[in-house]
């Protein structure tokens, strides 16, 4: 991977050719996972006092337990939802930048006249779904969009390409 972009080679002010802010999505509300979480301590709970009433009470924590693991795993997608790619380009620079959940931050600067755009597929079938956009200059690789939609990473990739095709005819007529 290239190295992050440092406050000395970020990209001037040039007007931006290519914007885009890149986020998983998630198909479930907060307020959608609020009832079903009581959807499922209901049931749970409702099960289990039946479990209890005929004396097999000890089933009535494992029944809490599940619920308990449900919670945490909607916790924990929800908290890797909260990824975020910037793309930026400008005539000059190719401005990436990553905010991983817990805040770090990775930025990467690349010259556009030289990067390509490549849409891996997932296998060498022809028309099989798409795996990663990647970003190549110098033999160097950036993956991007990893999380994105089989038809987000095509529009993505499509887009892209053609921005910087039209950002090297700009720097070719200069």
């Amino acid at each position: 991977m290239q190295e992050p972009a440092s406050e000395d080679n970020r990209p001037s002010l040039d007007p931006p050719l290519f914007e885009a802010t890149l986020y998983p999505h998630r198909s479930l509300s907060p307020r959608g996972f609020c009832i079903l979480m009581a959807a499922v301590a209901g049931l749970s709970f409702t099960i289990g006092l039946t479990f209890a009433a005929a004396g097999a009470w000890p089933i009535l924590g494992f029944f809490g337990l599940d619920v308990a693991l449900v919670y945490f795993a909607f916790r924990f997608n929800y908290r890797a939802g909260r990824l975020v790619e910037t793309i930026h380009l400008t005539r000059s620079a190719l401005l990436i930048r990553r905010i991983h959940p817990g805040g770090r931050i990775e930025e990467w600067s690349l010259q556009p006249y030289w990067l390509r755009v490549k849409a891996v597929p997932t296998s060498e079938e022809v028309g099989s779904p798409l795996a990663e956009i990647q970003l190549a200059s110098h033999g160097r690789k950036i993956s991007i969009g990893c999380f994105l939609t089989d038809d987000e990473r095509d529009t993505l990739s499509l887009e892209l390409s053609s921005a910087l095709a039209k950002c090297r005819e700009r720097s070719d007529s200069l």
